[in-house]
């Protein structure tokens, strides 16, 4: 079995509306995981959920690949906003990612990957510069697709499209000092959640192109949990769907 593309999602409220896109959806479950293999726009697709964290993003993109021959992987769903500018409601597509938690030194430096070299693992750029397109023609037109009160409730009418860095680590990011921390030791990360990273590292050991695009949920700070699950619902999860849709549909 080989499928052109895989959508993963960490939680279940991200990966709802896309599952809902699938024409003839058929299930297979490997490893405690159910993996969803459909059409969308034409293309052959399988969506999975890799629950949170890293390990279990890891084995989700290791078992895409060596299960089911995937040959493309796109992550999508929320994040911590950390940079500059990076509002809820935001959409980041990402170019590189960087594990925060990641500290071998005095052995290697500060997040570096051991016996890799490096700290970042680039996204492919055709393949991420699709998701940045998608997601502007999307985010043109909030109120079309999330509805007055919503785009009022969360404050965005006029969202914005940022592309760079994302960090990832195995905590949830919710207090403005942590927050604050990881600003000045990584002053050009644009985001922070728990799962990017791991799937970067799995791509590029595999040589299979990745990108990730992630809405701004909270600003990762001491106000993270308000309202979480109605974001989810009322935007994230729907802006998912319309971003990876506009994508295949281009």
């Amino acid at each position: 079995m080989s499928i052109p593309l895989a959508i993963m999602s960490a939680m279940e409220g991200e990966l709802r509306a896309i599952l809902f896109q699938l024409t003839r959806p058929k299930k297979i479950s490997v490893g405690q995981r159910d993996f969803w293999f459909g059409q969308w726009h034409g293309h052959d697709v399988v969506a999975v959920l890799s629950r949170i964290g890293k390990v279990a993003a890891a084995t989700t993109a290791t078992a895409l690949v060596e299960r089911f021959g995937v040959r493309e992987i796109v992550f999508t769903g929320v994040a911590g906003g950390l940079g500059l500018g990076v509002a809820v409601g935001d959409v980041v597509v990402a170019k590189h990612f960087l594990q925060h938690d990641l500290d071998v030194s005095p052995l290697f430096p500060r997040y570096e990957v051991p016996l890799y070299g490096r700290s970042r693992f680039n996204t492919d750029n055709d393949l991420s510069q699709a998701l940045a397109l998608a997601a502007q023609n999307v985010l043109a037109d909030p109120v079309g697709l999330l509805g007055a009160p919503t785009v009022r409730e969360f404050s965005m009418e006029v969202p914005r499209l940022h592309c760079g860095l994302i960090i990832s680590g195995d905590r949830f990011v919710s207090s403005t000092t942590e927050s604050v921390a990881l600003q000045q030791a990584l002053p050009d990360a644009l985001a922070v959640e728990m799962e990017g990273a791991a799937v970067a590292q799995v791509c590029h050991d595999y040589g299979i192109p990745f990108a990730a695009v992630r809405t701004i949920s909270d600003r990762a700070d001491d106000g993270a949990h308000h309202d979480f699950n109605r974001f989810m619902d009322r935007v994230a999860s729907r802006y998912s769907a319309a971003i990876v849709g506009e994508m295949l549909r281009r």
